[in-house]
């Protein structure tokens, strides 16, 4: 019987280099094992130093080990032609391009990508099958829908035919393979659930939610690896050493929160986790307790070049021209920092006289942690800091909110099955991030702040629908096979996106910054995702590369490897972002928290 293992976290976590580490573990003990990624900053050619690309491909210097790099674009693209064929032959141009877009979301491409997953988990031909990135909670959900798809169908055929995934005849044909892997998913016997994730609070917070969201679903996460721990031999530094007990306490908290889990931990290595020979050594660690040799070779470049420097540029994309405002978006993954370099923001233009609003839709509420006070669901002055207010959009709250408003319009025209289509249809990412973007609409269309600070910018695909020419609702509408009439309500708040979307798009007024780490797969998603909102207008005015080793305290070899290693990566984001301004922040020994630690901070960065 095949053995399935997903690993699932945040990007940039180290999810690739676990699933490789235990590929190679498989392979060596003779099990012929298959590693397959969906993940759009595919690194398994960059890992393995080979090329990979969308088709099997066996590995070098290793006996049993297959990868595939499934492309996410690809995979999209057929599974959306598939679904939009049927509809050129009735629809106008307009209602295709409505369809198009709804069909370019978060979820569509993780339908794609996992169509694609489930070939795979019809195969007899391989002992182990690793998936690096596992499917979400809401993708398992939408596959399980308890809706009776014939009677739905039929509705449906008066209306569009639509559903999230398409047209529902052609899901029904799918329906017993999805139903297939979702036993296969749900048997622990055959399939692991791996989560990775970071010594630190919102990397757990993020697991924890997520490993609740697929316990509903009666998927058992089995394993926790908590990846990136600085070895304890190199903690002799205090400033390492601080950071070392720090993490320490991050794992004592994951042991208490997924109590009874195995967990496994990994620590840094001096240079980047690469090659078969490297993912041995990795192995030893992960799953023999094996010591790494201490290594005293320098390998990168010198370290002489980086400077932490103020940047002078920046200070102008932070605070508003004369007589205007300033909108300040943070983007990047989980883990990387937006939380706090939106809180060392909202700190430095307050500090400078400016009413400030600081905002999160972050559902772990991590700012009031970062500042150290308490945040409630509407703007609130924070004590210490004058003109700063900060508020969480709950995205839960409003999520339900806006859903309550679209099916209560619904109620009364359409039968219970498109009702529960709907509201399936509405339980989507997508619906999450447009209703917690709504939210600030609210704020930001009054214009009684001079700066607005935005922890976890909207991506492209949300603006692209809220430059549709229809009100989204009536999208979702028409998406659950519903024709409907645009009301003027519905007008006045399309006009309301527009002119915001407007103030987003210039540059005097709005600056969109990418936070990452200078690693590899946090600078490809950064990219990637900057290219997106290039399509809708909006360009990157600001990177900021987090947690650089500062100089002084980089005299281990180990250290100093790192740094350099950094220093690689640093040139590559300048390189990818020739645009934008960058600002670099230095890694601190402990947890940056205070309103005293934010301003020092800022007005030292920018």
């Amino acid at each position: 019987m095949t053995q399935f293992l997903f690993f699932s976290g945040k990007g940039g976590v180290g999810k690739t280099s676990m699933a490789c580490t235990t590929g190679v573990y498989n392979a060596d003990k003779g099990l012929k094992t298959l590693i397959v990624t969906t993940d759009p900053a595919a690194n398994l050619s960059d890992v393995f130093e080979q090329e990979i690309g969308h088709k099997i491909t066996k590995i070098n210097n290793i006996e049993n080990l297959y990868a595939m790099e499934i492309d996410p674009d690809e995979a999209t693209n057929e599974y959306k032609e598939n679904l939009l064929a049927p509809m050129r032959e009735i629809f106008d141009e307009e209602m295709i391009k409505i369809a198009d877009e709804q069909l370019s979301g978060p979820c569509t491409e993780e339908m794609a990508s996992f169509d694609k997953f489930i070939e795979f988990m019809e195969l007899d031909d391989y002992d182990v099958i690793i998936f690096d990135t596992a499917p979400t909670g809401h993708t398992i959900r939408l596959l399980e829908l308890p809706i009776d798809w014939s009677k739905h169908i039929e509705e449906s055929a008066e209306g569009t035919g639509q559903t999230c995934m398409g047209p529902v005849s052609m899901i029904q044909d799918s329906k017993d393979k999805f139903d297939r892997a979702i036993e296969k998913l749900r048997d622990t016997s055959q399939t692991d659930f791996i989560f990775v994730m970071q010594p630190e609070q919102t990397s757990l917070d993020e697991t924890l939610r997520a490993s609740k969201e697929l316990k509903e679903l009666g998927i058992s996460t089995t394993k926790i690896i908590v990846n990136g721990f600085i070895p304890k031999e190199e903690a002799i530094i205090p400033f390492f050493k601080s950071r070392y007990d720090m993490q320490q306490g991050y794992l004592s908290k994951a042991k208490e929160t997924f109590n009874g889990l195995s967990i496994d931990t990994m620590e840094l290595f001096d240079s980047e986790l690469k090659g078969v020979d490297k993912f041995r050594i990795s192995a030893g660690i992960l799953f023999e307790n094996k010591k790494v040799e201490k290594i005293t070779n320098v390998e990168y470049k010198n370290i002489d070049e980086i400077k932490i420097e103020k940047n002078e540029k920046v200070k102008p994309l932070i605070l508003p021209k004369e007589n205007s405002i300033r909108n300040v978006f943070f983007s990047g993954k989980g883990g990387v920092g937006k939380t706090v370099m939106a809180c060392i923001t909202a700190v430095k233009s307050a500090n400078e006289g400016y009413k400030t609003l600081l905002l999160t839709t972050d559902p772990a509420a991590h700012i009031g942690k970062v500042l150290d006070k308490p945040i409630g669901d509407s703007p609130g002055p924070i004590e210490g800091c004058k003109n700063l207010y900060a508020a969480k959009i709950d995205p839960k709250v409003a999520f339900e909110e806006y859903k309550d408003m679209v099916l209560k319009d619904a109620k009364d025209k359409f039968s219970e099955a498109t009702i529960a289509t709907m509201e399936e249809e509405l339980n989507s990412p997508c619906t999450e991030e447009m209703a917690s973007f709504q939210k600030f609409i609210s704020y930001a269309s009054k214009e009684e702040y001079d700066v607005i600070v935005f922890d976890t910018a909207p991506t492209g695909h949300t603006l692209r629908l809220l430059e549709l020419p229809m009100d989204w609702s009536k999208q979702i509408q028409m998406k659950a096979g519903v024709n409907s009439e645009i009301s003027e309500e519905d007008k006045l708040q399309k006009e309301k996106f527009d002119k915001v979307i407007a103030t987003m798009k210039d540059k005097n007024k709005t600056t969109f910054s990418f936070v990452m780490y200078p690693e590899k797969t946090p600078i490809i998603e950064a990219y990637r995702a900057s290219e997106e909102l290039k399509t809708v207008g909006i360009e990157t005015g600001m990177v900021v590369a987090n947690l650089i080793i500062p100089e002084e305290q980089a005299i281990t070899p180990f250290f100093r490897n790192r740094r350099n290693m950094q220093e690689k990566y640093l040139r590559e984001i300048n390189g990818d972002f020739k645009n934008s301004e960058l600002v670099i922040v230095p890694m601190y020994d402990k947890e940056i928290r205070g309103i005293d630690m934010l301003s020092k901070i800022g007005n030292s960065i920018f």
